[in-house]
């Protein structure tokens, strides 16, 4: 975020190298039929296509275009992947693009989407609404707002009269977020280390952590983080966070909002504390490796390493891999001794939903247009 310490290291997304040649090509009307492994929303091909090459398992994508008439399923981008990389059947279907991953064509890690979506809303997200007389001053603001992902603006000529001139600001997660931590023994991970700064910041940050302390209630989202400062990130990079408490025993960092007060209670082995902004975060939690910890799931491939140190330094060659996790020979299972899973996330702006309604408009934040095509 703008207006915090977040490392790029963990925000993010970034090419894939491998030996694949770049197969960039959309073909229109072309459908590839099954060996889908999730759809998500999505309001072009581009960012269909950019969603596949951020998702840790995708190699080809079937997008659902507007102009499609078979049924409802319209903005929907099916994300798919076989053993060989290439889709079991290509069939002629109208309404529909077909593409490939851009992992093998270094693209850009932070891309820009200026494409202005007319009669088309972001369902969803929202954090902050104001009133501007167009779309662009909405975007503007968005684009300006260190939080702000995509907006949404109703114009005009919308029937409800109350909500015309209505820009919704809304927010999608830029950082990595590990989806499942277990305790395991005989298991490391760890995250990348080839971090920098967003921005230089020189003030460092006041941490302000309440060990054994929990603030109850008010939770508004759950996550899991490895430790109170990775839960301090994640609530720093939220609108919406107030506050925080973490338990370190299952790794859950709860994220609150209040804002007319912090009422505080004892109770071991939580930790809870308050976001920072405009200021350096600590980032020692990043450089640290924790051993008996699985952060399970979001593997790119596995490699076989001789030790977690190794993984840490092939993670941090790979452009793409933003954490890791290495089983050594303690582990349970010898057939899995010496891997080495480098693992990533999306961290693109992604509407959690896309659909059509008359007289609105949508688009993404430009911060990342004046360095990057469309």
């Amino acid at each position: 975020m703008g207006s915090c310490l977040i490392l790029v290291g963990l925000l993010v997304a970034s090419s894939f190298s491998s030996s694949k040649a770049c197969l960039n090509e959309l073909l229109e009307n072309v459908d590839f039929p099954g060996s889908d492994i999730t759809f998500l929303y999505s309001p072009s091909v581009e960012h269909c296509q950019q969603l596949c090459t951020q998702h840790h398992a995708c190699l080809f994508f079937t997008f659902i275009r507007p102009d499609w008439t078979g049924d409802n399923r319209i903005f929907h981008c099916y994300l798919k992947s076989t053993p060989s990389g290439q889709p079991s059947s290509q069939a002629p279907l109208l309404g529909v693009t077909s593409g490939f991953s851009l992992k093998s064509c270094n693209p850009d890690p932070k891309p820009c989407f200026s494409q202005i979506f007319q009669n088309v809303d972001f369902n969803g997200s929202d954090y902050r609404t104001l009133f501007t007389p167009d779309y662009q001053e909405c975007q503007r603001v968005c684009t300006q707002d260190p939080w702000c992902q995509f907006f949404t603006f109703i114009k005009g000529e919308f029937t409800n009269q109350y909500i015309r001139f209505k820009c919704h600001l809304k927010f999608s997660w830029s950082v990595p977020r590990t989806p499942i931590l277990v305790k395991i023994a005989g298991l490391t991970s760890g995250f990348a280390q080839k971090a920098q700064q967003t921005q230089e910041l020189g003030t460092p940050c006041q941490n302000q952590f309440f060990a054994n302390t929990d603030i109850p209630g008010s939770d508004f989202h759950q996550e899991k983080s490895v430790s109170v400062e990775h839960c301090q990130v994640l609530c720093s990079a939220h609108p919406q966070c107030t506050f925080f408490s973490f338990s370190s025993s299952d790794f859950k960092c709860y994220l609150k909002n209040n804002v007319n007060g912090l009422a505080a209670k004892p109770k071991e082995g939580t930790t809870s504390g308050i976001p920072a902004h405009f200021c350096q975060l600590d980032d020692t939690w990043v450089k640290q490796s924790y051993e008996g910890v699985d952060f399970r799931g979001s593997d790119i491939r596995f490699e076989l390493m001789d030790t977690a140190e190794l993984c840490q330094s092939k993670c941090d060659e790979d452009p793409n891999c933003q954490f890791y996790t290495y089983v050594g020979e303690t582990a349970l299972y010898p057939v899995h001794w010496r891997r080495c899973y480098l693992k990533r996330v999306i961290t693109m702006p992604a509407p959690p939903r896309v659909s059509s309604l008359v007289n609105a408009v949508s688009g993404f934040s430009l911060r990342d247009c004046s360095k990057s095509p469309v």
